[in-house]
């Protein structure tokens, strides 16, 4: 009857409500009791230690790090140096701040996204952003932000991991990006680091790119500086 069908209708729509509710608090409590941690922790790879020590040093004066997550660059900062340490991620930035205080390096946190830097046109030397750009909602934006505070002819240095040229190592990154996504807190495995950039009206002084130790499908890297 129509009654009952009704009946089944509401509820079928609560257990859809009580489903929706159960993931809801799930992807709470993983995004801020296990995601943290374990980001912490497979960030710290050697190939990627030795790619911070490689290019964070050259970042000087005032600057601006986007995505600044659990600090793992601040160790390599030159002494003097002053950073605005931009990331969303509240649970991350407890790691930084103890890193922070450890490397004796000069930060001012900010709990925000890229997208928007509360900051004023061209106040910063150089900028940083590395294994930042996989995970922002809006790349363009954060990019642009960062070429509005920069000086002129600041530098940003970035390395960031992306599309693989291997056409069957793209593939599987293509086909699986819908599920590594939110297990791994936003990250995408298919940009274009190197577009992004030049669309975002950077020069590309110099880059190098290649598979760095790991997964194939996650260690693409795309490494060096720009221009604003």
């Amino acid at each position: 009857s129509t009654e009952d069908d009704a009946r089944i209708g509401r509820r079928a729509a609560r257990c859809e409500e009580r489903e929706e509710k159960i993931l809801g608090m799930f992807k709470r409590w993983y995004e801020s009791r296990i995601l943290p941690g374990l980001l912490n922790s497979l960030m710290k790879s050697p190939d990627m230690t030795e790619i911070r020590r490689r290019w964070v040093p050259e970042a000087s004066g005032d600057v601006i790090e986007i995505g600044v997550g659990s600090g793992l660059n601040l160790p390599f900062y030159q002494s003097g140096a002053r950073v605005f340490a931009v990331d969303p991620s509240e649970e991350l930035q407890v790691f930084a701040r103890e890193v922070a205080e450890k490397s004796g390096t000069i930060v001012d946190f900010c709990a925000q996204s890229g997208e928007s830097i509360p900051a004023d046109d061209k106040q910063f030397d150089s900028a940083v952003i590395t294994w930042t750009m996989c995970t922002i909602p809006n790349p363009n934006n954060a990019l642009i932000e960062i070429k509005r505070v920069l000086k002129p002819g600041g530098r940003v240095y970035f390395a960031e991991h992306g599309l693989s040229p291997e056409v069957g190592v793209a593939k599987w990154q293509h086909r699986i990006n819908g599920i590594w996504k939110p297990l791994a807190g936003g990250c995408n495995l298919n940009r274009r680091p190197d577009q992004m950039l030049e669309e975002a009206g950077f020069t590309i002084d110099h880059m190098e790119k290649g598979h760095i130790r790991g997964p194939k499908f996650a260690t693409y890297t795309y490494q060096g500086f720009a221009t604003a």
